[in-house]
């Protein structure tokens, strides 16, 4: 499972890069991409820390920081659309993924605090 979601996760990274190409070249589109291309590239690398963890307190910690990235991307998306900027059939597919990938990290947090 660690394979699987290293790899969607860094698709994931891909996938909002290639949707930042499509934003126009306004001033609040520059600043959309900028800020989703930092918090998407940051659920790739934060979960291939999380991977290594050496404590559970560590891997919570690590688990933390993807949950809050996957959502904040989730919230560029989201505000790309509601600016009019995208059309909702080219980002579905990424708001479906940001929101199962939330729901898998947060489902695997409370799995480490139950433990």
């Amino acid at each position: 499972m660690k394979e699987v979601l290293k790899q969607r996760t860094k698709q994931f990274a891909h996938n909002c890069i290639k949707v930042t190409e499509l934003l126009p070249n306004t001033y609040l589109a520059k600043h959309i991409k900028m800020q989703l291309i930092r918090c998407s590239t940051s659920v790739a690398a934060n979960y291939r820390a999380t991977c290594i963890a050496q404590s559970k307190p560590s891997f919570i910690a690590k688990i933390s920081i993807v949950i809050e990235e996957v959502d904040e991307s989730n919230f560029w998306l989201e505000f790309a659309l509601d600016e009019n900027l995208i059309d909702r059939e080219k980002i579905d597919e990424l708001l479906k993924e940001s929101s199962e990938l939330t729901a898998i990290f947060i489902a695997s947090r409370k799995t480490a605090n139950n433990k």
